[in-house]
Formats: C-alpha cells, structure tokens, sequence
C-alpha cells in the first residue's frame, strides 16, 4: 500500500531512518526540534536506537512501529525520535550505558524513556507487542511510562537524576602516570588464556564473536599465537564465515562458529581481513591469505561504492525471512549432478539441517554452509585423491555462487561511515603490501581521494558519515584515530608521503580536540561538539577497535615517524595506563589497547626502502614476508640517498635500524633476510 503521508526521517539521509519513514508513528530525528516539542507538550522522549541491519529492530518495527494502534499511543503521549547507532554512536554510547546500569544488559533495539532534556528514566531493549517470557508488552509499557508521567512524576525525574549522576560518575582517568608492570602483557595472555576455547577456539562461550582486535594482539605474543591462529582457523571452517561468497557474519550464536547472526558488517571484515593478513605473514599458511583474499573479494564486490567510499553493512533478512540468501537443502544441491552428494559432505548439508528461523518455520530447516572436516580428511574417508575432490568442490562452490546470485540479495546500508572507512582502507592497504599486487593498493588510493575530496572539515578533521553527496555529523575521536591508521598502512604500501603528513594532521587535530591531559584520555567527542548528557571516553572494543586505543596507537606512529612528535609516545602510555586496571580485569574486551601495550614496549625498529617503485619491488616483498607489525617502514624516492642507488646499479637499497641503530645499507635479498630475522624474532612463537 502507498503511503499517504511520510513522517519527518523522509528528509534524514540515513538507510535505517529512512527505513521507517512510512510508519504511522510521528518520528522525529535526533535533534532540537524533537526536544522544543517535548518541553511544548510537556511529555517524554521516547527514543528508538537501531541500524539498519539489525533483525530485532526490524521485528520490533513490525510488530510495534507498524501497528496504527500502537503508533496513534507513541503519538499522542510521547515525542518519539528515531536514531540511526551507527550515524550516532556518541549518543548511542550515552543511552547504551544508561540501559546497562538500569537492566544489566544491553542491545538493539534500544528503547529509552527520557526527560525533554534528554536525562534518561527508564530503559531497555526489545519489547513484544504482548507480554512474553518476562517481557511487558510494549503498548502495556507504554500505558503505563504514560500513567507515571502523569501521575508520579516527582518519582521519575529522581529516576533521570540519580541516572545522569550515574552515568557522569563512571567516567575513568585521573589515575596518574603510575608504571606499567613488566609482565603486563605477560599477565593479559594469561588471562586470555584462562577463557579461551580449546575446543573450537575463541574466548568463552554462546555467542561468540570473532573479537579480531583481541586476535591481532595474541599474533604479536609468544605465549599467544598458537590461540589465534587456531581461532581463525576453525572461524574458516565454520558457518560464520560465507563459504560460497567470502566474507564474515556479524557473529556465531552457538559456540562451534556453526551457525550465525547473518548481517556483515563493514568493520567485521576489514578487521579481520587485515587480521588474517596478519596470521599468514606469522604462520605461512596459505589458508589465511585465501581467506583474506574472499573477504576482500567480497567487500569489492559488494560494498565498494562507486566514487570510492565502502558501504557499511548487509542485511540479515532475506524477504522478512533470516539468512534465506545463504543456506542450502540437500535437493537444491542436486543441479551439482554427481557431485551433489560429495559437496553435501564437504560443506555439511543435511535432510535435518542446522538452521531454523523461528519467526519463520513454515521456511523449514536448511544448513548453513560449514566445513565440518578438512578436504583431506574427507578424501580419505571417501578413498577418492584429495586434488581431484579439491578441483570438484571448486567447480560446485562457483556453480552454487552463481545459482544463489538469483536469489533475493540482502539489503545494503550504502551510508559511508568515515572510521569503518579507515578500518577498510588499512585492510586494503596491508594486503597491497603483503601480495604486492597493484589492484589492492589502487582501491586504497581511490578510498584515500574519495575521503579527502568529501568527508574533511573546514577544521582539519574529518565529519563521521556521507550519504547521498552529503557529509554530516561533526567528525568523531573514532573517524580521526581510524582514518589515520588507514593512512599510515597506505603510506607503508605505497610510499607517498602526502599520507603519511595528512595521517599526522589528524593526530594534531586528535591531540589538539580530544586529549583530557588531567583525566590521562581521550574523549570520543570533541570539544566544540553538541554537549550531550556525558562526554564519554571509550576503551572497551565492543565490535571496532575503541578510539582510545585507535588513538593511542596513531600516536605511537607518529613518534616512530616525526622526531617532534614526542607526545604521540607520551600520550599513548597515558592512555594505557589509565585503563590498565580494566585492561587486566578483562583482557578479551580490550585487545586495541593491549595492542597499544605491546607497541610501547616492541623494539624501536625502522626499514627504509629507497628507490623507484620498481626498484624497491623485490625489497618489499621480502620484508612483506616478515611479521613486523611494530616497525616504521618508510618507503620512498626522494631524498640524499638516490645517489647511493644510482652507485648501485639501479637496485632498491634497504636500511635496518633497530634502537637507532642502523645495520649496513643493502640491495642483498639474502642479507636483507637476515636483517630482518632479527626484528621478527621477538614476536614469532
């Protein structure tokens, strides 16, 4: 049916505000006007916080926001504004951690009651449209939300006040420049240790999620890179990872990595794409590299927007139904012939399945695609060659591709997020430098104009989102700290220094907007951005790598780079030390700072690489070959030392330094090797 009328997200550039832009309920945007109306009509906020991808804030739209009845209520007793989490994390971190203080929990949907000023009363996350399993209705919640407003009001600003005041006063910092232990990082593997899966990888149990910072962090340990390797290869085999069309799901609700949440997310694959990078480069396997190929493969191919900027995220639902694109009955495998029953083995195909949407079981059960046993394993099972199976399931992985392109496609949210950009344009970035393939490292480049050309501000930072040929919000401490890591890694592949000086603006724009000296942080908004109920400082990685560690690591960077950025060093440590409590009470939510922690006390290591890009190529590929992920590599042309490679006969020349040390210049590959053993030394298990 054709609306008749369009409420005010019509205007709103976001996929998840426009999504209900058709509902009968009156929404408001996040804003000002929403907060005049309320205090006109002296009634609450009610605020709705969501993406776009999220399969429980598309129920509970359906149920609720798409009910005349339900909505006619919102209307007439409440101010109802509508917000889009990832367009505004900062407002979404202040009202997420105001559900968890008063339920415990937290998730999306959010729904949160508040003040006209905006303090908060009473929260939670997804309601029913009837009571259930220890869950009011929300009509029923509603009713009654309206009744205390109305009739023990006194009772409900106490409830906003001792919130707020709450919420103000769990801000960390101030805890002085007290000492890092020596067995700091020690004591964080240990307790990594202490929750890890030895079954099936990971860290504790249902769901679990890929926690990819946590996994770079173990790569960098002696003690703990046997643990992330093993994750990462049983994640690869498992259902969580789209084994026809490459690419990760947000995360797996049991804890084999079987069967997932089915949205993909932009930052799940960018970090872990970098992270596999990471794991070949370490280990050698050539599983690794293949997996992060597919997930580059993948975002390439469907969330690379056409000026350059990469889309956030994909849909779990399929025509209202969840995961539908991707799984599989044993008869749709028949169009593989002879090869049917084969591919079933292989990828875990079942008359009885492994999948059921419960909203949904008239769907019935299907499998979601998994690797349950190496090809190898399944070859001897089977008595057949494991080269000729390999070739089969090749054949049958592209003919199913190809057969689930017909399929309804999963939704995409095509808004640019500026920091999931950066997490991107770093994926990118690392893998042009570990294959040396162009293709990787042009991609990177397009990313880096599209950016510079659309999301800068006039105050030498960067706004948070473009849509539609529009930039907008003000730039966030996660957009600044993560776009410059993005540079630094497209700096290091390609060698322009045009990167790595815009990589050092946005430090300076960090330092100069975001850094509380006294507190020992930095804050995820800036000083000259909307106030809100609390200035937060984020550390905890909840699925992207938390902006105090982004930041803390950008300034690491900069110290190894510009003598004169001594601060970046300083401040990093700060930071580290500030949340070094937290860091050791929970070690699996804080692996971008843990990463931070290994950086400050990694060896102080540079390789410059001197010469054309193809005189450097055989150079860089041999240092591509070693797990440096501490060391400041400065390729280049320009400078003194040209004559030096003109004496050389046209070769590239490398310069090892370790501790300011430099070891003799070399064109050698064989001596360069060596160079190098003894900056990986340390980190390789």
């Amino acid at each position: 049916m054709t609306p008749t009328h369009r409420n005010r997200l019509a205007r709103e550039t976001s996929p998840y505000l426009r999504q209900h832009q058709d509902n009968p309920v009156d929404w408001y945007p996040w804003g000002e006007e929403a907060f005049a109306a309320a205090r006109e009509r002296d009634v609450p906020l009610l605020l709705s916080v969501g993406y776009s991808t999220c399969h429980w804030c598309h129920v509970m739209a359906h149920e609720s926001f798409e009910n005349e009845q339900i909505a006619a209520f919102m209307n007439a007793h409440f101010v109802n504004v509508k917000i889009d989490r990832e367009e505004r994390p900062d407002v979404d971190g202040i009202y997420m951690s105001a559900v968890q203080a008063m339920t415990g929990a937290g998730g999306w949907p959010m729904t949160v009651f508040a003040l006209p000023s905006g303090e908060p009363f009473y929260a939670g996350t997804y309601f029913p449209p009837q009571d259930m399993r220890g869950l009011p209705g929300f009509p029923r919640l509603l009713s009654s939300i309206a009744a205390a407003w109305r009739e023990q009001r006194e009772k409900l600003l106490g409830n906003a006040q001792a919130i707020t005041a709450h919420l103000r006063e769990q801000q960390p910092g101030g805890r002085g420049e007290a000492e890092l232990p020596a067995d700091f990082l020690e004591r964080g593997v240990q307790n990594l240790q202490r929750v890890y899966d030895v079954r099936h990888g990971g860290f504790g149990g249902a769901p679990k999620f890929p926690a990819p910072t946590t996994l770079s962090f173990l790569l960098t340990q002696p003690g703990g890179a046997e643990m992330a390797l093993d994750t990462l290869e049983k994640m690869g085999r498992g259902g969580i990872y789209d084994q026809l069309g490459g690419g990760w799901h947000r995360y797996s609700v049991d804890e084999r990595w079987l069967v997932p949440h089915f949205e993909k997310m932009l930052y799940d694959n960018a970090q872990l794409a970098r992270t596999l990078l990471q794991a070949y480069q370490l280990s050698h396997d050539a599983s690794f590299l293949r997996l992060a190929r597919e997930t580059l493969a993948y975002l390439e191919r469907e969330m690379l927007g056409p000026e350059g900027g990469f889309y956030s995220a994909q849909d779990a639902d399929q025509e209202g139904i969840e995961g539908k694109f991707f799984v599989w009955t044993p008869q749709e495998l028949e169009v593989l012939g002879r090869d049917a029953e084969l591919v079933g083995q292989y990828y875990g195909v079942t008359e009885e399945g492994n999948f059921l949407d419960p909203h949904h079981p008239e769907f019935g059960r299907r499998s979601v695609l998994s690797v349950p046993r190496p090809l190898k394993v399944l070859a001897a099972e089977r008595g057949e060659d494991t080269a000729d199976l390999e070739h089969r399931v090749a054949q049958a992985r592209q003919t199913l591709f190809e057969l689930r392109r017909e399929r309804a496609a999963p939704g995409t949210d095509d808004k640019v997020l500026t920091s999931w950009n950066g997490l991107a344009l770093q994926a990118f970035a690392e893998a042009a430098r570990v294959t040396g393939e162009a293709h990787y490292l042009e991609i990177a480049r397009r990313n880096a104009a599209f950016v510079w050309d659309k999301l800068r501000d006039e105050g030498g930072g960067l706004r948070h989102t473009y849509k539609d040929g529009v930039a907008r919000v003000r730039g966030l401490l996660e957009d600044q700290a993560l776009y410059g890591l993005g540079l630094v890694a497209l700096y290091q592949a390609g060698g322009d220094l045009a990167h790595l000086r815009w990589a050092r603006e946005l430090w300076q724009h960090v330092q100069a907007n975001f850094w509380d000296e006294a507190a020992g942080l930095f804050y995820s908004t800036g000083g000259a951005a909307e106030p809100l109920l609390t200035r937060q400082a984020q550390a905890f990685d909840s699925a992207v790598m938390s902006d105090n560690a982004a930041a803390a690591l950008l300034g690491m960077w900069m110290s190894r780079y510009f003598s004169e950025e001594v601060e970046g060093e300083r401040l990093a440590r700060r930071a580290v030390q500030t949340f070094s409590a937290e860091m050791l009470a929970a070690a699996g939510g804080f692996g971008g700072l843990w990463q931070a922690a290994a950086f400050l006390q990694a060896p102080h290591s540079e390789i410059a690489l001197l010469g054309t890009p193809a005189e450097r190529a055989a150079l860089e590929a041999e240092v591509a070959r070693h797990f440096l992920p501490f060391t400041a590599l400065a390729p280049g042309e320009a400078g003194g030392e040209l004559e030096v490679l003109h004496q050389r006969g046209g070769a590239g020349v490398a310069y090892v330094c370790l501790e300011r040390v430099c070891d003799l210049p070399t064109s050698d590959l064989g001596v360069l090797a060596q160079q190098l053993a003894r900056l990986s030394q340390p980190q390789e298990s």
